[in-house]
């Protein structure tokens, strides 16, 4: 048996979070397994799951340069009491470096950084994050990435180009099939069968540019004023975007949704799904919005590798709310094939049940190239 074990912030319902869900439900476990470094305190709404599929969750002291002799031990302990675990994979982007390097002088000789992301949030921990990110490839054996934009960002190009590897935020495709009685149904149970029903999955950080969605949307319900926006997620600025909406006028035409375990009713109950992101990798749900066959607008900030279907448009930042509503509203007609939308990302590569079986035979061929080194 191999375990790999996992660094991540905690195992919250979030984009990275879920995507390493998608693949460990889908691995052989009784070859593989998954435990997982929390480095946050807060218990994650995939904790439960992840033991009754027989991995573990370890609550580390914390990403803390005060913590870092015993973060170090801590991981030490986890590595020197269990053999199985032969792999160390980094989800903390610059701060992955406290897991790697703690497992590097553990003695562990596969140690993987993967970036998520392709800038750094400028918060109080942005010059600690930038100084790891330096030291971040020395403590790493292999450099992964969601995508080419985000490997770069954080391995620099020539590394990249001669080193990195791509893993798919891969789906299950199948979940995200459209089906119109789906889509009926969540309309008529909240109201929406005459709306015109835009959408937005994310976590109300900075990073996601709320604030500017809601000016987008705004403009939209000058045109189309039955039109309603609909905001999954949680987050610690989530009050002031409904602050936001209130000064705005928009309170009664938004829908606060929360934080909800499958999403696949409200992407098929959508009419266009939009991510105005100040910076994203690859993310996941832009992958499952087109999946369900949905018009999809993402800013110029998302990288270029999320346009898999030819109903994704891309809007520059910089452009005004009129050109986005005119980009968004453009979706309505003509009608696209919905239908089609899982054969399109499937085709694309980022079908879980086939991804996963990759990354399970990459993940048993570096156990065993290193072993034997």
């Amino acid at each position: 048996m191999l375990r790999v074990l996992h660094s991540v912030s905690n195992m919250a319902r979030a984009g990275i979070e879920t995507m390493l869900m998608n693949y460990y439900r889908e691995i052989d476990r009784s070859q593989l397994q998954f435990d997982f470094l929390a480095n946050k305190p807060e218990p994650g709404e995939y904790d439960e799951e992840i033991r009754s599929m027989g991995g573990r969750v370890f609550v580390s002291p914390g990403l803390n340069p005060l913590h870092y002799p015993r973060y170090k031990r801590f991981v030490a302990d986890i590595l020197h009491g269990d053999p199985e675990i032969g792999i160390v994979h980094a989800h903390n982007e610059a701060m992955g470096y406290y897991a790697l390097q703690s497992a590097k002088d553990a003695g562990i000789r596969v140690r993987i950084a993967h970036a998520h992301n392709t800038q750094i949030i400028r918060d109080y921990k942005y010059p600690l994050k930038l100084f790891c990110k330096r030291l971040l490839p020395g403590a790493a054996t292999d450099y992964w990435s969601c995508g080419r934009d985000a490997g770069i960002y954080y391995y620099g190009e020539k590394r990249w180009n001669e080193s990195g590897f791509i893993l798919h935020n891969a789906i299950d495709v199948s979940r995200f099939a459209f089906r119109r009685e789906d889509r009926e149904e969540t309309r008529r149970l909240h109201g929406l069968e005459n709306c015109f029903v835009v959408g937005h999955v994310g976590r109300f950080n900075v990073q996601k540019n709320h604030t500017r969605l809601l000016d987008i949307f705004a403009e939209i319900t000058k045109t189309v004023p039955d039109a309603r926006l609909a905001l999954i997620g949680t987050g610690e600025l989530e009050q002031s975007v409904k602050d936001e909406a209130r000064s705005l006028g928009l309170f009664d035409k938004v829908l606060f949704l929360g934080q909800m375990a499958d999403v696949s009713g409200w992407y098929k109950a959508m009419d266009c799904f939009v991510l105005p992101s100040l910076f994203e990798g690859l993310p996941v749900v832009g992958i499952e919005a087109q999946a369900t066959g949905l018009p999809c607008v993402f800013s110029d900030r998302v990288t270029d590798e999320v346009m898999l279907s030819p109903a994704a448009r891309r809007v520059s930042l910089s452009a005004d709310d009129r050109e986005w509503a005119r980009e968004i509203l453009a979706s309505r007609q003509p009608e696209c094939d919905r239908e089609k939308g899982t054969e399109i990302v499937r085709r694309a590569g980022y079908d879980i049940h086939s991804e996963a079986r990759k990354l399970q035979e990459i993940y048993l061929e570096m156990a065993g190239r290193r072993a034997d080194t």
